[in-house]
């Protein structure tokens, strides 16, 4: 195949103008198999041309189908390939990961006609270190119990085949206690210890981390998901010089839409009762009498470890009591699963104290012990002891300043108790992005097909403002944010330029909305069985073929089991999310089963792809407004309230219209894909802020029921 640049002759000089040509109607690409030339997809790769060579921060909204991948990688690989750059390209979701890697680009390194490497990133966790391997192995019978040991081997013979190493490439993934003793970890893994140079590597295969690391730091292009961005962003030294993560990169966000809430969870304090028993027992497990120490101590010498892991099970007994003595007093009757925690010193900590003399005991075996492998082991488990008594102790003095503490109870598992978590994390994280993120001298750029509070349009807004069925009533549209102003505003990226491109779909003959106006509150006895007639009616229209989306999982359960017997005469299979099938499996299940229905809570609403027959019908049940009752949103919505806004408008209806369209946007993926959406909550037409979700719909047929 003639590559595009040979083809045309293009200089390199002008990567505007390239890529213009490669997306406009001539070019090899518009003859490629089921391509289309889309002007809004050439409109957005000019928009990434054009910032990154002003090492710009930029926003695109793309509407489903612009085909936002190929528009962003086209003029990432062409600058960065000409200007000695790195791209790093960030997704939410492992879909579109594996869509990056195992489609598009291949593809583009057909067509496109310049040389480039890529490679995708994962959390160096999931990377098998064949030295900590060998070690172990060497170590079996102290480290691990006769079931672990036969685990360990299944582990070893696995490592003589796989090509990646990584726990992807496992048809069972291994047991995580076992895993953790032979994966990659920092301080345990390195260059040094198990690179190409070191005495390990002339004798061994090398590190599947370090042969990965090693393509990392070679690759044009990086991929790798949102939440290990910004685990490696709070490691860069601040303010970032000519790159984000690494000299001379820049970053694209893809799926963007989901920044805020990834960037929250990284940002702060997350620590189980489960994490504090692991570290220890990696050390030396009382009941099994295996780990680190066995081999180095008698177990009368390792007394501070059992007292260490029975000082935790009390502190997280007693932060559990006061959670409990706390939500009493709130007159409550719902046991707490989240509980936000407004107490500095909230129990007493004796956990310090317990764990600093575990670290003096590690100190004392090192200084003593000649095996460099075990000390590194050791030495490693002890800046993981100094980490977990640092976020207690954070988490107790509350001391972060606009930071929301608060505890989460989990129960299940293989101890029969519930677990206790202590988290932390800043209610806006705009201010921390604006300075570890936007302030960096390269471009950012970000883009999903849901930024903004309005519909996939483009240049149709008066259009959109002149329909009766989207007129607004009371002012709304003057206190919504305009445009991208919402989400800018939420990531600290305000001084970012915009754009926003439609999608390049017929809605008005691909889509159909069904408004089902009789439902009762939801409160009313009357409300489940209305909305499970509606239910009913609305599948058999399609015979299956359907998503129905809830936002309470009671709910849900519910729903599904009344409509057991109904879904068993039609012949349908139905398929609820938590029911034991895994979520990835249970997508493909529902893809393959043309006449099925997927049941399913907040994962289904956004990032996923399900083009064809298979999904014609999608049912929401509920406006997806965000339910107050989780510590981090009710601390952000007090935030806006203390300075006076409307915590309402300003970001519960937001988050909920594009929360909306999100579940919307699930059902037209491609230009041939036909169906209904049904919308079973009536306040869309009879509450002041409905017409601001209507205007989020595409332009399609409605019918009032």
């Amino acid at each position: 195949m003639i590559s595009f640049f040979e083809q045309n002759c293009v200089s390199q000089t002008d990567l505007v103008e390239e890529v213009r040509t490669f997306f406009s109607p001539e070019s090899i690409l518009a003859r490629a198999k089921n391509f289309e030339y889309r002007p809004q997809q050439q409109q957005m790769a000019v928009a990434v041309a054009e910032a990154l060579l002003g090492r710009n921060k930029l926003i695109v909204e793309g509407g489903t189908g612009v085909g936002k991948s190929m528009a962003y990688l086209v003029p990432a690989i062409l600058y960065a390939t000409q200007m000695h750059k790195k791209a790093i390209i960030c997704t939410h979701t492992i879909n579109l990961q594996e869509q990056l890697m195992y489609k598009d680009l291949p593809l583009l390194q057909k067509v496109l006609g310049v040389d480039f490497t890529y490679t995708m990133l994962k959390g160096r966790a999931n990377y098998l270190c064949t030295r900590r391997l060998q070690r172990a192995m060497t170590h079996a019978k102290n480290l691990f119990t006769t079931t672990e040991q036969r685990e360990l081997e299944r582990i070893y013979e696995w490592s003589q085949k796989t090509k990646d190493g990584t726990l992807s490439d496992f048809a069972e993934e291994p047991d995580p206690k076992v895993w953790a003793e032979v994966c990659s970890e920092r301080g345990l893994c390195s260059p040094k210890l198990c690179g190409h140079d070191s005495d390990f590597a002339k004798d061994h295969d090398v590190c599947f981390y370090q042969r990965a690391r090693k393509k990392i730091f070679n690759a044009d292009v990086l991929v790798l998901n949102h939440s290990l961005f910004f685990v490696n962003l709070g490691m860069v030294p601040i303010p970032p010089v000519d790159g984000v993560l690494m000299k001379n990169d820049f970053v694209i966000f893809d799926e963007a839409h989901t920044l805020e809430n990834v960037a929250s969870k990284n940002i702060g304090i997350s620590l189980s009762s489960g994490q504090f028993r692991y570290a220890l027992n990696r050390l030396y497990n009382p009941n099994t009498q295996k780990g680190l120490f066995t081999s180095l101590l008698k177990p009368n010498e390792v007394p501070h470890v059992a007292d260490a892991l029975e000082s935790g099970e009390k502190f997280f007994e007693a932060v559990e009591h006061a959670c409990d003595s706390l939500q009493e007093d709130t007159s409550s009757k719902h046991k707490w699963s989240e509980l936000r925690i407004r107490r500095p010193d909230l129990v007493e900590n004796q956990v310090a104290q317990h764990l600093a003399r575990v670290r003096d005991d590690i100190a004392r075996v090192t200084d003593s012990n000649d095996d460099d492998q075990s000390n590194a082991e050791l030495n490693d488990c002890s800046s993981r002891l100094l980490e977990i008594q640092n976020d207690i102790g954070d988490f107790l003095n509350q001391a972060a300043q606009e930071h929301v503490y608060w505890v989460e109870r989990t129960f299940g598992g293989r101890l029969h108790r519930p677990q206790i978590s202590l988290h932390a994390a800043p209610i806006n994280v705009a201010e921390y992005l604006r300075q570890r993120l936007f302030s960096c001298d390269t471009s950012v750029i970000m883009t999903s097909a849901t930024l903004s509070i309005g519909a996939e349009q483009n240049g149709e807004e008066e259009k959109i403002e002149k329909s009766p069925r989207r007129s607004y009533r009371g002012g709304i549209k003057s206190v919504l944010p305009v445009g991208l102003d919402y989400i800018a505003g939420r990531l600290g990226a305000e001084s970012a330029n915009t754009l926003q491109v439609g999608s390049p779909f017929d809605y008005e003959k691909q889509m159909k909305l069904y408004l089902v106006n009789k439902m009762p509150d939801p409160r009313d006895e009357a409300y489940q069985p209305k909305l499970i007639e509606y239910i009913q009616h609305f599948i058999k229209q399609t015979h299956g073929k359907a998503f129905v989306l809830f936002t309470n999982n009671r709910l849900m359960q519910d729903v599904a089991t009344e409509l057991d017997p109904f879904f068993e005469e039609l012949g349908i299979d139905l398929y609820v999310q938590g029911g034991g099938l895994p979520r990835s499996a249970m997508l493909n299940e529902f893809r393959k089963n043309t006449d099925s229905v997927l049941f399913g809570l907040d994962s289904f609403w956004q990032g996923v792809d399900v083009p064809g027959e298979s999904l014609s019908n999608v049912i929401i049940t509920r406006l997806p407004f965000v339910v107050p009752d989780h510590p981090l949103t009710e601390a952000r919505l007090e935030m806006i309230q203390q300075r006076g806004g409307d915590p309402f408008m300003e970001y519960s209806l937001p988050e909920a219209i594009l929360k909306f369209r999100q579940g919307i946007g699930r059902l037209i993926r491609t230009q041939s894909d036909h169906g209904i959406v049904v919308v079973l909550d009536n306040r869309l037409l009879n509450k002041f802020y409905g017409n601001a979700f209507l205007n989020a719909v595409p332009r399609c047929a409605v019918e009032v029921i």
